[in-house]
């Protein structure tokens, strides 16, 4: 399955371009063939949290899942780090990604644990 790089290139200046005006936190998103990655920064580009299939909190129960399950997974600790900052909005930076999969089930679980975006 071979990726547009074009097309992805343009999904990611589109909304970068719309966050940047709109002066948002951000939640930005990111995959890997084996891990997926969030965090979120402030529009001065100050991180606020992180989280990522590598780090610790996640490692604790070492389940062997999908990539979706742990994107779902990665979605709740971010949230959960995000509130306890004080930040409750942010924007979704999908990094180019399209929504499925992956991208949904962190979007979804950070949504259900309390992010509004």
């Amino acid at each position: 399955m071979a990726v547009n790089v074009r097309a992805k290139n343009a999904r990611v200046k589109k909304t970068r371009s719309i966050i940047k005006r709109l002066e948002a936190i951000r939640l930005s998103f990111h995959k890997t063939n084996l891990h997926v990655y969030a965090q979120v920064t402030l529009p001065d580009g100050k991180v606020v949290a992180t989280a990522s299939t590598l780090s610790k909190d996640y490692k604790v129960l070492e389940l062997k899942e999908s990539k979706s399950a742990a994107a779902g997974r990665v979605g709740k600790m971010i949230a959960e780090k995000t509130l306890s900052a004080g930040y409750t909005k942010v924007a979704f930076d999908r990094s180019g990604f399209k929504y499925h999969g992956c991208v949904k089930a962190l979007a979804d679980s950070a949504r259900e644990a309390g992010l509004d975006f």
